[in-house]
Formats: C-alpha cells, structure tokens, sequence
C-alpha cells in the first residue's frame, strides 16, 4: 500500500507514536504491581519487640526468592533473644529449604557456608566439624513452616548469620549486632 498524501503519513506516524508511549506506559504500571506483589510477601508488623520479661523477639521471615526480610539484626548483649523463623514461600526443603545459623566472631562465611553446602537433604543438618563454628542455629524448614530458636546474645560485637541451605548465603546472609 502506498500512501500518497503527506497528512495521512503524518497522522499513522503520529498514532504508531501513541501507541508505542501507551505500550511502555502499561509496562511501568505493570512492572510497579509484580514489584509491589513482591514486598507484599512479608507480613506487615513489628518484627522485633522487647517483652517485659527482658526477652526480644525477632520475626525473620524468608521466601522462595531466597531472601531473609531483614539483613541487619541489633540486640543487647547478655539478653534472651527468641528469633522465629518464617518461610513465607510454598516450596518445599528439599527445593528451598531455609535456616537461620549465627556464627561464632572470626568465623568465615564463606568458608562456613561452603563446608555446610556438604550437608546432604532432605534434612541438611549441619555436620559435627562446623556445627562447632556456631552460637545457634535452626533447623531446616520449608514453605509455610516455621521454627523458633532461643539463646542468650553473646559478647559486644558484630556476627553474621546466613541459611546454610547449599548456594544460599550469597543473598541469605545478615549481621546481628550486639550493642
């Protein structure tokens, strides 16, 4: 089709133009509802609260996008901590698992986590020789499930904390601090 007139190649410019800025627009609107959907995957509360009885409770949520919700915990030393791990996801520990594993000051994580990725499913317990490089640690769980761990915070300082499921510590890690 040949078109011959200058203002009817000009008006299909013009609307090929309006479609293509309406096309990218939809996209951004659609781009910002998966990442809102995204964040909508925590629970939405205060996560650390600090009893009466001088124990802190902490609510570390994790997802099937191996994410912990929060990559900075800070306590007070010599207190009881109770953490409660939530697996917000649906798959199961055997595909994605997660953990919460505190180690010891001084200890590598990605020495720690490397030799933890050894541990074989369906329960990936960690094995004795490195077990012994950490304060605490949970138990494997999977999507919807939960477990909770209880300790006394150690000494000031700054430790980490990873899920030593095999490959997750490079996005699954955090620091807990004890002030």
């Amino acid at each position: 089709m040949i078109i011959k007139s200058k203002k009817i190649k000009i008006k299909i410019l013009l609307l090929m133009l309006s479609l293509g800025v309406l096309m990218a627009s939809c996209g951004g609107k659609e781009r910002k509802k998966v990442e809102e959907e995204k964040s909508s995957v925590y629970e939405e509360q205060d996560q650390t609260v600090e009893s009466s009885s001088g124990i802190t409770h902490i609510l570390l949520q994790s997802n099937d996008d191996m994410r912990f919700d929060k990559n900075e915990i800070t306590v007070k030393e010599g207190q009881l901590v109770k953490i409660t791990l939530k697996h917000m996801g649906k798959m199961p520990k055997t595909a994605m698992g997660h953990n919460f594993v505190l180690l010891k000051k001084g200890v590598s994580l990605s020495d720690f986590a490397n030799k933890a990725a050894q541990a074989v499913g369906p329960e990936y317990e960690l094995p004795a020789e490195i077990s012994a490089s950490t304060i605490i640690y949970t138990k494997m769980i999977g999507g919807g499930e939960s477990v909770t761990v209880e300790f006394q915070a150690p000494a000031k300082g700054t430790y980490d904390y990873l899920c030593s499921f095999p490959g997750h510590y490079a996005m699954m890690k955090g620091l807990f601090i004890v002030q």
